[in-house]
């Protein structure tokens, strides 16, 4: 029995495992995480995150925001360390590796670029974490300003927020 259950455990992406809920994020990340399952989803969820971006910010703004969101999605495709496993389109939980993608590019975002480049050497073969990190920020402002437009002060008084750091 033993055995089946380190078989099983094995066959599953570790990148998969959940490690929280997607409401528990602030907006930035909450979008990215969004962002990114709607890049992985096909021709359709990528055409409607660019009909989304260039709502939310202007034809050529928000072309080039898609633009570069791809290539992030793309460089940690190729210079992957292992596939970059995702939850599904409606799927409240969040993944391991959805959850550093996520902070990648809130780090970068904010000019946090060691810890990117740390969170990036996760996601990618480690001497390209710096070039994650730089393409991160690329997109990680722009999202960052849009999250913020986003936020009102309704959605922060009905957030719930963690009475401590212990989950469990």
């Amino acid at each position: 029995m033993i055995a089946d259950r380190s078989t099983a455990a094995s066959s599953a992406p570790r990148g998969g495992a959940t490690v929280g809920l997607l409401t528990e994020l602030p907006a930035l990340e909450a979008n990215v995480v969004r962002h990114l399952r709607h890049w992985f989803g096909g021709d359709e969820t990528r055409i409607a995150l660019l009909h989304e971006l260039q709502t939310s910010l202007g034809p050529v703004i928000g072309r080039q925001a898609y633009e570069n969101f791809g290539r992030l999605c793309n460089f940690c495709v190729t210079e992957g360390r292992r596939p970059l496993v995702r939850h599904g389109m409606t799927c409240t939980c969040l993944g391991a590796d959805e959850n550093c993608f996520a902070n990648l590019v809130a780090a970068a975002a904010r000019g946090e670029y060691e810890d990117a480049s740390l969170l990036a050497s996760l996601i990618v073969q480690p001497r390209q974490a710096q070039r994650a990190a730089i393409l991160a920020a690329r997109i990680g402002m722009v999202l960052d300003q849009l999250s913020a437009q986003q936020a009102s002060p309704a959605a922060h008084s009905t957030q719930l927020q963690p009475l401590s750091a212990t989950l469990h």
